[in-house]
């Protein structure tokens, strides 16, 4: 069962501390299952959880009403748009500064919001003690909430308050037969006239204009007996690039695309090197646990010699090493060049994702493994990888039972990996290993 997560943000004028606070919630309760070295996180959006109860917090630059400075209009322009995307809304004064006109001029905005609206009143270091908070009374957005961004106190309380403002998660129920397949980018690698080649007619809108999808639009496609829901989404580009308000928004949507999709097909323009982003965009369905495809769209642009598509391939996957397993298609959506082998690669990785090992299968293999290579030891004594069991699919997940689960490295937890891969495939699909401590050590 997939959830449509909901969507928290957080505005207020400069300096009230609005990214203290952001990085307090996420820095503590941020959800992430796995460790995964390399990737960076840049965004100021994100998702995080609170007593089982996962959501989007958004981060806003400082709103300065009134003014003409291109710059500040600019961020009040996000601010808004923030709040228009958002589910319910955190507003955050400062207690140490008082009551300000600029806090009056923005309650006034978001009293016309017909979305929940929290005032947040931080810098209160000397709770429970200091009843400074109550001034923010007459801003008319209900009770102030107090808090210190800093130490932590009174976060726990409000985030319970910002549970009970958002909205319950909407469920969609899983079918069995239908396939999501969320199609993602960069700006401008064709995108929309990859997914209107597959199926012949204009389905989305095509532009030359980099930027022209700004909303998800799903399409569904019957293909040998399937129900395959393309989701042609916004392109994503790097967070310092993204200045317009509705573009920036469409990045968020399209996360929550890829977190909804069980197939991510990730289009590159194969007449460039594949830039920063590219991998950043494959990082983002990789994390998310969604099986993916690498697409080289525009092949028909390639000077092509010898070796031209080994060259290319063997280049991308040395950069990104997770794309080895990933299968990669040469295709040209003006042409439809190997636009239809796609469809077959879906149904493949989408089993690979969704495969399940026997455990005598994954005993053996692990035992193969560690019978090549045994784990380091651990202040003399020797690490033992007891037994192991698959504990989920889509994707798959794996524990292994050890002595010392803490003191195994990170380079063998990747042999592991491999070890597994080359055994099991799992083609284009990202796979999950957990260590766990056995009870008698």
């Amino acid at each position: 069962m997939n959830h449509r997560l909901p969507v928290l943000a957080v505005v207020g004028r400069p300096n009230v501390g609005k990214s203290t606070f952001f990085n307090r919630v996420i820095g503590e309760r941020v959800a992430i299952v796995d460790d995964r070295p390399g990737v960076t996180r840049d965004r100021n959006f994100a998702e995080t959880d609170w007593a089982g109860h996962s959501f989007y917090i958004v981060d806003t630059g400082g709103v300065i009403e009134g003014s003409k400075e291109p710059m500040d209009r600019a961020i009040r322009g996000q601010a808004l748009a923030a709040v228009e995307e958002a589910d319910a809304i955190l507003m955050l004064v400062d207690g140490k500064a008082g009551l300000h006109p600029q806090d009056e001029k923005l309650a006034d905005l978001l009293r016309k919001v017909r979305k929940p609206v929290i005032l947040v009143v931080n810098k209160m270091d000397n709770l429970p003690n200091d009843p400074s908070h109550h001034e923010f009374w007459t801003l008319g957005l209900g009770e102030p909430i107090p808090v210190s961004a800093i130490s932590g106190k009174g976060s726990g309380d409000l985030l319970d308050r910002v549970l009970e403002a958002l909205p319950v998660q909407d469920e969609v129920e899983d079918d069995p037969n239908t396939i999501r397949v969320a199609v993602i980018g960069k700006p401008n690698v064709g995108k929309s006239s990859f997914v209107n080649r597959l199926f012949g007619e204009e389905r989305v809108v095509v532009s030359e204009q980099a930027g022209t999808t700004r909303d998800a639009v799903d399409t569904p496609l019957q293909f040998h007996g399937r129900t395959l829901v393309f989701v042609d989404t916004a392109g994503l580009r790097r967070q310092a690039k993204v200045t317009d308000s509705l573009e920036y928004y469409s990045v968020l949507r399209t996360e929550r695309v890829v977190r909804m999709a069980d197939v991510c097909i990730v289009l590159v323009d194969a007449t460039e090197e594949i830039h920063h982003q590219d991998i950043r965009v494959a990082e983002s369905a990789w994390e998310a646990g969604s099986a993916m495809i690498l697409v080289a769209n525009k092949w028909d642009l390639v000077e092509k010699e010898t070796m031209t598509a080994p060259t290319w391939e063997k280049t991308v996957r040395a950069r990104v090493p997770f794309l080895q397993w990933v299968p990669i298609v040469f295709t040209s959506a003006e042409t439809g060049q190997r636009v239809r082998k796609v469809l077959d690669l879906i149904l493949e990785v989408h089993a690979e994702r969704d495969r399940r090992i026997e455990t005598h299968d994954v005993n053996e293999a692990l035992q193969n493994i560690v019978g090549r290579q045994p784990p380091p030891h651990h202040r003399g004594r020797p690490v033992k990888l007891k037994y192991a069991t698959q504990v989920g699919t889509r994707p798959p997940a794996f524990t292994i039972f050890a002595n010392y689960p803490k003191a195994i490295p990170d380079h063998y937890i990747r042999y592991l990996h491999n070890g597994f891969r080359d055994r099991f495939t799992f083609l284009g699909s990202p796979l999950r290993i957990r260590l766990r401590s056995s009870r008698d050590s």
